[in-house]
């Protein structure tokens, strides 16, 4: 893509963030409660994801070992509100016994990987797709990768920078491709993005005529 490309999305970082401020995302106070976040997060809302998260805290269970060990039916019931609860539990057992099995049982090994052998392994547990383990690589890892989602589609494809037809590789690689490679700009746009996609760029009636990304592109939103 042209110079002028890259610049679009530069200025789109630049305008939500004059617009917003600093997310100051992933919530969470260590790697492993960013791990089990991502997955807990799918198919649901951060405020259902803080009751599951407060709920393994009172029951001093968010560490690693903790995880690995409980039974998956009292993980289940630990992280009931997230919904989905029982599918989740498995994920999360999965997960944490793929770095058993191959980190020695260390998270930091996992994320002292490459992003590419890290990635691999993340993406061979059952229940983690791209979505998920790239979450878990940005803001767990600190590996310098953009998080693709539903809103970065709707928010790109809307304003055409991106194709609307675009899969989850080539969207990535589109926006990688222009922006410098940096893992701060990467955290703080993915955040950006959700905040607009959530106010403004609504899925059903988006209110365009007061998003701060007006005259980005000339496309009419209808």
């Amino acid at each position: 893509m042209i110079n002028g490309a890259q610049n679009s999305f530069l200025r789109v970082y630049d305008m939500l963030l004059s617009h917003y401020g600093s997310q100051k995302w992933w919530p969470g106070d260590t790697s492993v409660e960013m791990m089990v976040g991502a997955i807990l997060t799918q198919n649901t809302n951060w405020g259902n994801v803080e009751k599951a998260i407060v709920n393994l805290v009172e029951a001093d269970a968010l560490t690693f070992n903790a995880l690995l060990e409980v039974p998956v039916e009292q993980l289940a019931e630990y992280i009931r509100p997230s919904g989905y609860y029982n599918i989740k539990a498995r994920r999360l057992k999965n997960l944490f016994q793929m770095i058993a099995d191959e980190y020695e049982g260390e998270p930091k090994f996992l994320f002292d990987d490459s992003l590419e052998g890290a990635r691999q392994n993340l993406l061979r547990v059952k229940g983690v797709g791209p979505e998920t383990a790239d979450a878990i690589l940005l803001y767990a890892a600190g590996k310098p990768i953009f998080v693709i989602d539903t809103y970065t589609h709707r928010v790109f494809s809307r304003h055409e920078m991106v194709l609307e037809d675009s899969d989850y590789y080539s969207l990535q690689q589109e926006i990688m491709d222009n922006l410098p490679e940096d893992v701060a700009l990467f955290n703080e746009y993915h955040a950006l993005i959700v905040a607009v996609a959530k106010e403004y760029c609504k899925k059903g009636k988006p209110r365009c005529k007061e998003c701060p990304l007006q005259g980005v592109s000339r496309r009419t939103c209808l």
